[in-house]
């Protein structure tokens, strides 16, 4: 072991999704940067694998995530230039479910609010334009053609030697034992060396509580099964025919693509069985019963895509009880940023929340509004990165950002509370913020929502 630290301006801990796009950004700055990884890069330990992940601009889980999505594709297109891969694809995305659910609804209201090209369709519609689907007729569906699919691990490659081309150092097979603040800096010890820097990231996904004791119970791994059937009929399931998809049905939320790199239609379950655990404990093996809930959806809607499985994988969503983002300064140690609990949609954001951290790493503050995803929400501990924002809605000014996530608190019911403060804050868009207006299924109900027409 150097009995010299290696100094650095950041330190990356966490090289999957987020971490190769902070690295990245920060090296783009000239910084000098390390990325630490405990497993290989890529790999299949986390969540950032699967040959594909969903995109959408249609975004019915908050409106404050729509401007950093169109951010989002604009660094997609960077890196697919300067990396010379292509990572993004857009073959269209579809949001379905009961005229008057939450996911149909929410998405449709984004669309207005934002002016983004959409159109909505029937399940029957739907079924006679992209055959693969046979959604029940009473289905609504908002289809946007700029959604598609990013290819996680194609993603992570092009971020990670981008970012050595322009100096940065990532080392994989490298666990870190342990950090401490050192005056403004940090210290960390891995199995390997001793480094000091400016600033220390964390983006080690459900790894991230380990090290980081304030988000335990705030930042939760959960088992994640998919799986891969080949289609009767391959034709109805290509990139040109075959929008990946988000859909509420009787039997739950669902996802999917189009076949694409491996054999067979994929397609998943939100939150599967709700298994949840440390993710060294949870099982990466599919099981039959694993296999048969995922074939009865299957039979169901995508009759023409029950053949035989091809593949079945597990991997790890890692959720924040509100099912935001958790992304903060350390609430005592500024130098330390962390993103977290991206709560199973977080992959479209790779490319915004490297830039993001990157932001956080270098200046303590952030050129996007991340209200929504203050730390402060759950325990009341405000970070210098929200003091300011804080102060001004102490004094009765308005927050620009339209999210209070200071008078929320936290409950065990999965939302945030009422709000303490004299009167609802409310976005630029119109959406309450008081706690009542909120992505979870559990605060919906059919006399709330009025159909749009």
């Amino acid at each position: 072991m150097n009995p010299i630290p290696k100094h650095y301006n950041s330190i990356v801990i966490g090289v999957g999704a987020m971490g190769s796009a902070t690295c990245y950004e920060l090296a783009k700055r000239g910084k000098r940067v390390l990325g630490l990884e405990q497993f290989d890069i890529p790999n299949d330990q986390g969540s950032s694998y699967g040959y594909t992940r969903i995109i959408r601009l249609a975004y019915y889980e908050h409106p404050s995530y729509v401007s950093l999505l169109h951010r989002a594709y604009q660094l997609f297109e960077e890196i697919e230039r300067r990396s010379g891969e292509k990572i993004l694809y857009k073959v269209g995305s579809i949001d379905a479910g009961p005229a008057d659910s939450w996911v149909f609804k929410g998405s449709f209201q984004s669309c207005v609010d934002y002016d983004i090209p959409h159109e909505v369709l029937t399940g029957k519609e739907m079924s006679e334009r992209f055959p693969g689907y046979q959604l029940p007729h009473s289905i609504m569906a908002l289809y946007q053609k700029d959604g598609g699919f990013l290819t996680p691990e194609r993603t992570i490659v092009s971020y990670v030697q981008t970012a050595q081309a322009l100096g940065a150092e990532i080392h994989a097979r490298e666990t870190v034992l342990g950090w401490e603040p050192l005056g403004d800096g940090v210290r960390v010890t891995t199995n390997r060396d001793v480094y000091t820097a400016d600033s220390l990231v964390f983006t080690a996904g459900s790894w991230n509580a380990s090290l980081q004791p304030w988000l335990q119970g705030l930042a939760v791994p959960e088992r994640q099964v998919l799986a891969w059937l080949q289609p009767q009929r391959p034709e109805f399931f290509r990139t040109d025919n075959f929008p990946v998809f988000n859909c509420l049905v009787d039997e739950g939320r669902f996802y999917g693509f189009p076949a694409f790199s491996v054999p067979g239609f994929k397609f998943a379950k939100y939150h599967h069985f709700e298994e949840t655990g440390l993710p060294e404990h949870l099982s990466r093996i599919p099981t039959d019963t694993d296999e048969r809930m995922l074939r009865e959806f299957a039979n169901r809607y995508f009759p023409n895509a029950t053949g035989p499985t091809m593949t079945l994988k597990t991997c790890m969503f890692t959720n924040a009880p509100d099912g935001h983002f958790i992304i903060d300064l350390h609430p005592e140690f500024p130098q330390v940023s962390f993103a977290s609990a991206c709560s199973g949609h977080g992959f479209k954001f790779t490319s915004v929340i490297g830039e993001i951290m990157a932001d956080l790493a270098e200046r303590q503050t952030c050129r996007h509004d991340l209200s929504l995803f203050a730390l402060s929400r759950f325990n009341g501990k405000v970070s210098s990165l929200h003091t300011s924002k804080f102060n001004l809605v102490q004094h009765g000014l308005p927050n620009v950002g339209g999210h209070d996530p200071f008078g929320g608190g936290h409950n065990q019911g999965g939302g945030a509370t009422r709000s303490t403060l004299s009167r609802p804050l409310q976005t630029s868009h119109g959406y309450a913020t008081d706690g009542q207006d909120t992505a979870n299924p559990r605060y919906w109900n059919r006399d709330a929502v009025k159909s749009w027409w």
